[in-house]
This record gives structure tokens, C-alpha cells and sequence, in this order.
């Protein structure tokens, strides 16, 4: 594929494209006979690639990858800076080589995803993302924050008894949290299953669903890279008591998070109060 792209949303772009032409490769290669064998290959194949590239192109950079041996280590006294050298970092990319390895071994399963972001200290947003994209391979589509998608339309679903339009809620098929159901019936949202974390903000991006929340666990690396695009493209995106979405902090475990349309937002995050607590 030649040199990159030098502008870093370009690069994140290009860097995310060929680690999913990597899985898809090896998606086609070895079947899916073995589901296990083949998630551990896809992590492997990835996050080697993704590593390689990062090294040779942005080698000042520092990088938190979800397959990094410690990578899910939070600083305390025993973990020194110099065990994590991101924190001292002015650049870091926070990337997950295969979000969704899940559904990536399933056949004719789509929604999972390649995620790579870029945080800056010297960024002008809360979040401190100033590139990102994610690729969806199994899809033929990257979204990144060099030629940011267009602010999605309103979904159309049929009107409930008091005439107010169905929200389109995208919902983990496999952990959602426990009181979506709830939510979901306060709001007058249907819940529409998917998979990768990545898959999920992707779909409130290109408006296939109007808005995503999950609370229960997950790492930087799983909503960096999409919160990234998302806002880009002026979407709403927060923690579900409504405050800033932060990265590269001392803990990457980020648990939880609300991406949805700005016009929702307000909404959502009341009966986020009603019913997450």
C-alpha cells in the first residue's frame, strides 16, 4: 500500500483499513472451524501489524493496546511511569487491533470492528482524541476523523400510542446492562442487539440507530477511536452521569458511556438518573 498518509487522521485511517484487510485475510484463511484458534489469531495478526507500523512511522508516540501485556495495569505506587510510559507521553495511541473478537469468529457475522485513535496533551477537547477511525471490515467502510461522516438523519420508526417517535437503542447481544429494559420502556426505545463496542457507535454515526449506552465495563481502547468519529461528526458523547469522556488516564478502564444524537442527549441522560443508579 506504499507510505501512509503523514496528517494523523489520514494515518489512522490507512492503519486501521490494513489491519482489517489482515483479518479479513486470515478470516478467509482459516475457516471458522476453530472459533477459539482463530480469535487468538486475529488479535495476533492485528495488534503484530498495528504495533509494526506504529513503531516504524510514529516512533516518538507512545501506544495503549489492548494487547499489550499490562496493558489493563492502573498506576499506583508498586506501577511506576516507567511502566507506563503513556502517562508522561504528549501522544499516545490508544488502539484495539480486534473489537468484537466475538463476532469476528462467527460466519457472516459484520459487526466487529478495528479501532485506532490518537490522544494529544495538547488537545482542545475534554476527551484529548484528535484523530481516529474505525474500520468494519466484514462492512467495506471505514469511518474516520479525517473526512468526518455527515451528521446522521433521524431514524424512522413507527410512533408509539402518544405519537412520539421509537428511539433506536443499540444494545450489547451478549452484556447489556441491567436496566436498559427499563430505560428503554421509559423512553419509548427499541433495543436493536449488536456486537462490537466499535459496531455499535458506528450505527449512531451513520444514523442506523439514534443512540448507544453501556455501563458494566469496558477499557479506553474499546470507545476511543469511535467516540473520536463520533463527535467529529457532532454527535453527543459523555459518561452516563453526563460528564467528559476522559483518555490516557492512570486507569484505562472506562465503564461506561453515552453516544447518541445531541437532540437526545438531554433526555437519555434523565432517564439515565431515573434508572442507573
Amino acid at each position: 500500500m506504499g507510505s501512509p498518509p503523514m496528517i494523523d487522521g489520514g494515518f489512522a485511517r490507512w492503519l486501521a483499513s490494513r489491519a482489517g484487510q489482515a483479518l479479513t485475510a486470515l478470516r478467509a484463511e482459516m475457516g471458522f472451524a476453530d472459533a477459539g484458534a482463530l480469535r487468538s489469531a486475529g488479535d495476533k495478526v492485528s495488534h503484530d501489524l498495528i504495533r509494526t507500523e506504529l513503531a516504524k512511522w510514529r516512533p516518538a508516540d507512545a501506544v495503549l493496546s489492548e494487547e499489550d501485556e499490562g496493558s489493563r495495569l492502573a498506576w499506583t505506587a508498586e506501577v511506576t511511569d516507567e511502566a507506563l510510559p503513556r502517562l508522561t507521553a504528549d501522544r499516545v495511541w490508544i488502539v484495539d487491533p480486534l473489537d468484537g473478537t466475538r463476532e469476528y469468529a462467527e460466519e457472516g457475522r459484520a459487526d466487529w470492528a478495528v479501532h485506532v485513535a490518537l490522544w494529544s496533551r495538547n488537545a482542545s477537547t475534554p476527551h484529548g482524541l484528535v484523530a481516529g477511525a474505525v474500520a468494519l471490515p466484514a462492512q467495506h467502510r471505514v469511518l474516520g476523523t479525517d473526512h468526518p461522516p455527515a451528521y446522521p438523519p433521524m431514524t424512522v420508526e413507527a410512533a408509539t400510542g402518544g405519537g412520539a417517535r421509537v428511539i433506536r437503542l443499540a444494545a450489547s447481544r451478549s452484556r447489556p446492562p441491567v436496566f436498559l429494559t427499563d430505560l428503554a420502556e421509559d423512553v419509548s426505545a427499541h433495543l436493536v442487539p449488536m456486537g462490537s463496542a466499535g459496531a455499535k457507535i458506528a450505527a449512531v454515526v451513520t444514523g442506523e440507530v439514534d443512540a448507544y449506552i453501556h455501563a458494566g465495563g469496558q477499557y479506553e481502547w474499546d470507545s476511543a477511536a469511535p467516540v473520536a468519529v463520533a463527535t467529529a461528526t457532532g454527535l453527543h458523547a459523555s459518561r452516563i452521569d453526563g460528564s467528559a469522556l476522559k483518555y490516557n488516564g492512570a486507569d484505562p478502564r472506562l465503564p461506561d458511556l453515552l453516544v447518541c444524537r445531541k437532540d437526545l442527549a438531554s433526555r437519555l441522560l434523565a432517564a439515565l438518573q431515573r434508572h442507573s443508579g
